[in-house]
């Protein structure tokens, strides 16, 4: 009887013990549910971090390209506006070059020009002295004229025997100050 009551107490200790092993179990599988619920939720929230992960990957090499092509755009411009600016400075160098040689070209021209005005007003101040002689020494007198539209009479031209070249000349459309005044200005602008 003795063994039979030990039996039974041992059957029923094993009992209660199935039992809280069943309710812990039970809370096992709850915590597991729930750990595997927490897991998917991660690595749903994972795989939307990869994809956003890619998309934005995808942007930066995009940005890249972009960024690559701007640079290179840039670069074909900066060169061709080098080159255009080179051609430009060559094409002002060229011109200067020629309106300096215009310019000596001119001045040569307007000196020429000047030492043909200092002697037709030589010849002409002659020619009106000798004008004057001829008639104060013959009854015919004999009348050269000279017409020159670059030169201006001085003075009575019978009263003034002199042969020099006097103060009554003066160049067509200025006067020799502002030629030089002219050819003053170009040559600082070219020079410049």
């Amino acid at each position: 009887m003795d063994s039979l009551n030990n039996e039974l107490c041992f059957l029923k200790a094993l009992y209660e013990e199935y039992e809280e092993l069943q309710v812990t179990a039970g809370r096992h599988g709850d915590d597991l549910r729930n750990s595997k619920q927490e897991i998917a939720e991660i690595n749903r929230h994972i795989q939307r971090l990869r994809a956003e992960i890619d998309s934005v990957k995808k942007q930066c090499a995009t940005l890249q390209a972009a960024i690559a092509e701007a640079e290179e755009r840039g670069d074909l411009a900066l060169k061709d506006a080098r080159k255009k600016l080179a051609d430009l400075e060559d094409a002002l160098q060229k011109a200067k070059q020629d309106m300096a040689r215009q310019l000596r070209d001119y001045q040569e021209l307007m000196n020429t020009k000047l030492a043909l005005d200092i002697e037709i007003a030589t010849y002409r101040k002659l020619l009106e002295g000798e004008e004057c002689r001829l008639g104060n020494d013959t009854a015919n007198a004999v009348n050269i004229s000279v017409v020159s539209s670059t030169m201006a009479r001085s003075g009575a031209a019978c009263n003034n025997q002199g042969y020099g070249v006097g103060s009554g000349f003066s160049m067509a459309g200025g006067s020799g100050f502002e030629y030089f005044q002219i050819l003053y200005k170009l040559e600082q602008f070219v020079l410049d």
